[in-house]
């Protein structure tokens, strides 16, 4: 990783420092490339212009792709007041196999009648009650590490990282453990989606007619069976005669359409769970294993934080309050979802012709939002590729252009965990770089890959010791 000096800082205590990120190029370049490749990483798509214009076409393709960098822009087209820009079909057909007509890909009525309905069961989510499955994931999690720490044997950081969120997030929604092979399973499971699903066959993306149904492979299907299979499994204890639970999943249970009715049926409810587990887990598992492999190469950064939690807390255990009051942790935080965002593209499709930006944009086009693109962007920000926690410093922030930064989206339809994620990202850096060390078994071979979510294209193997 490349060092480089941070403007304007007298005398730093630590550097900036560049990490992994695809070197743009030309757009025909850059497509050539990614044909001859054939390994699905939509990052490498991204022509170097894209990183300079406030909407351009990305590229060719036969139906035509727009990006969209202009906040403005983007505001109105995820917040889609004429409701002809809904969720893409090339990522609704992607995720139907797994999450049905849920509502992270309905749209319109569908989508305000799903989230009236699962409202209630939302604010369950609300940090401080969630707050002791925090801790009790990472309780485990700690525990796990002692006894990495002890073999001294390499592991895989994003299965850690997966097994942790899915841990918490399963404790939030169904007041349960996951236990550790059904984890594997899922982690495993979802891998070989994101890597195969359809959507991300480039080829088609290309080449396809707008709304051409991409028929999904056979081990995609049965890694969106295994998956659905396992919430199902969870959701039956709630469904089971003189079942109570106080948790999000007996309020989506629970959850009624305006005639009194169930709101869903069961493979619905397998739906509407799957996504908050997907979304609470995998997201967060994304992020913070980019977090921690950002660390593991920074003594100096990783001192700066230890020095904020024993200040904070005392040297006592990190508490909910505690996690209000450690600035530079969250900022970590926020950096790092700036330069990798767990969600990388949000697409749209044009139901019909229109225009943006005084662009015209014909029917069938993908419009597309990058929050890679947005938060990497030359006229948004200062050395856009480093990574600088301390421009989330509030008299840095104040300079930030309004809007270019939306790792959890933005408009109605925003990351209803955001505040979640924040708490949950703070609390786990906080404890497990105070008591452990982590070093990365080949850091030079780390790139990222935009499938579905933001990962390392390669798992990450690390070790781990006693701070």
């Amino acid at each position: 990783m490349d060092m480089i000096e941070a403007p304007g800082r007298a005398d730093p205590p630590w550097m900036p420092f560049t990490p992994p990120h695809p070197a743009p190029r030309p757009a025909v370049i850059a497509l050539v490339r990614q044909l001859l490749q054939g390994e699905g990483n939509l990052l490498g798509l991204l022509p170097a212009r894209a990183y300079d214009v406030p909407i351009g076409t990305l590229g060719w393709s036969r139906r035509s792709t727009v990006i969209v960098n202009d906040p403005v822009l983007v505001r109105h087209v995820l917040s889609d007041p004429d409701g002809i820009l809904p969720k893409s079909d090339l990522m609704v057909n992607a995720l139907e196999p797994l999450i049905g007509d849920s509502i992270f890909v309905s749209s319109g009525e569908r989508w305000r009648a799903q989230r009236r309905a699962i409202d209630p069961a939302l604010t369950l989510m609300r940090v401080n009650r969630a707050f002791p499955a925090m801790e009790a994931g990472c309780d485990a999690a700690e525990e796990e590490l002692h006894r990495r720490a002890e073999s001294g044997e390499a592991f895989s950081l994003d299965l850690l990282m997966s097994h942790l969120t899915a841990d918490i997030i399963c404790r939030t929604v169904f007041s349960t453990t996951l236990a550790t092979r059904t984890a594997h399973d899922v982690f495993d499971a979802f891998t070989a989606f994101e890597r195969s699903v359809a959507q991300v066959e480039i080829r088609r993306l290309i080449l396809d007619r707008a709304w051409t149904r991409i028929p999904q492979r056979a081990h995609v299907l049965e890694a969106c069976r295994l998956i659905r299979g396992h919430l199902g499994e969870l959701l039956d204890t709630h469904l089971a005669a003189g079942a109570r639970f106080d948790d999000i999943a007996a309020q989506v249970v629970a959850a009624r359409d305006e005639a009194g009715r169930p709101a869903f049926t069961r493979e619905e409810l397998v739906d509407q769970l799957g996504v908050l587990f997907l979304a609470g887990h995998e997201t967060s598992a994304s992020a913070l294993t980019w977090v921690f492999l950002l660390l593991a190469g920074q003594p100096a950064l990783v001192a700066r934080l230890r020095a904020e939690v024993e200040a904070v807390t005392g040297g006592g255990p990190v508490t909910f309050e505690h996690t209000k009051r450690m600035p530079f942790a969250r900022n970590i935080f926020r950096e790092t979802l700036r330069l990798y965002p767990p969600i990388t593209f949000l697409p749209r499709v044009a139901m019909e012709e229109t225009v943006l930006g005084g662009r015209r944009i014909r029917r069938g086009a993908l419009v597309m939002v990058a929050p890679w693109v947005m938060h990497r962007h030359r006229r948004y920000w200062r050395d856009p590729h480093a990574f600088d926690p301390d421009r989330f410093a509030p008299e840095r922030e104040a300079a930030m252009v309004p809007g270019a930064y939306i790792p959890f989206g933005t408009g109605p339809r925003i990351c209803a965990g955001a505040a979640f994620a924040t708490v949950e990202a703070v609390l786990l850096i906080a404890r497990l770089f105070r008591r452990f060390d982590f070093a990365l078994d080949a850091p030079a071979r780390i790139r990222p890959a935009a499938r579905l979510t933001t990962r390392p294209a390669e798992q990450v193997m690390c070790r781990v010791r006693r701070a």
